[in-house]
């Protein structure tokens, strides 16, 4: 059982948890994008196991009618197997689901990969697949220009990960400066399919200004548990997806949020000094 301080940012260990929190959101305006917990699986049996439960997962999300995605890491669904075994598993969660479909990005030595399966799936779906970009990797402005005419979605984040130096900006003012550049790119020269995926107000609000200047049609996507009301009065005007992970794998997950963020930190204190 995920204790309550946990289940602030964990939507619950079930698929049926998950599918009940998403239906909270949409009777509030608010879209979800469904994550199972699980990553750098070196089994192919359990690479095939989350992949299956993803195929699930969608037809959950169609049984109920609800307003919903997936988004799945490569390294869950077989890249640490084989580069076969994560598009072939990929290619089943995309057949199978009748709803949108995220691949998220990880570590750096990761990216052409899954950009290659991203940009295949793209067009084959006629855009009914996206993927996250990390505005701390240098190459992400050459990633933008390559994906600038590509059908589908694009997540930019700021990014989670640690990778070196030489490939990446390490101090936050620069990581600010460069979301910022990418952003404004972004909407200068896609026609669609920017997903803005920020807590940042200051980031937000430089996407609603982009969006007045240039029309381009744009998502802010953010953390359950995160700036929660702020993802509820974003949604009377705009369109706000929740991005909402579960499952038994949910403690390490937990621990990252906490590490994360002083912030989330002070949250976690106040609420075990409080019950």
């Amino acid at each position: 059982m995920i204790p309550p301080i946990a289940s602030n940012f964990v939507a619950g260990e079930t698929a049926s948890e998950a599918l009940d929190h998403v239906e909270e959101l949409n009777a509030r305006g608010v879209k979800g994008i469904l994550n199972l917990l699980g990553e750098h699986y070196e089994d192919r049996a359990d690479a095939d196991a989350d992949a299956d439960a993803y195929v699930d997962l969608a037809a959950g999300l169609a049984r109920r009618d609800l307003d919903g995605c997936l988004s799945v890491k490569p390294s869950q669904i077989g890249l640490e197997v084989s580069d076969r075994a994560f598009e072939e598993n990929l290619a089943r969660i995309v057949d199978a689901a009748d709803c949108f479909v995220w691949v998220d990005m990880e570590d750096h030595d990761t990216v052409d990969v899954t950009l290659d399966a991203f940009e295949r799936h793209a067009r084959e779906t006629d855009g009914e697949v996206g993927v996250c970009v990390q505005a701390n990797l240098k190459r992400t402005g050459e990633t933008l220009e390559r994906l600038a005419d590509c059908p589908g979605k694009v997540r930019l984040v700021k990014g989670a990960y640690d990778p070196p130096a030489e490939i990446a900006y390490k101090e936050k003012s620069k990581v600010d400066e460069m979301y910022r550049e990418y952003l404004t790119d972004m909407f200068e020269k896609f026609d669609d399919g920017i997903a803005v995926g920020s807590h940042d107000p200051a980031m937000i609000e430089l996407a609603q200004e982009l969006h007045d200047e240039h029309g381009t049609p744009f998502e802010i996507q953010m953390l359950t548990g995160v700036r929660e009301s702020a993802q509820f009065e974003l949604a009377d005007e705009y369109e706000v997806y929740q991005y909402i992970p579960y499952g038994s794998k949910w403690f390490s997950y937990f621990y990252r949020r906490i590490r994360e963020r002083k912030a989330n930190a002070l949250f976690a204190l106040r609420a075990v000094v409080g019950s």
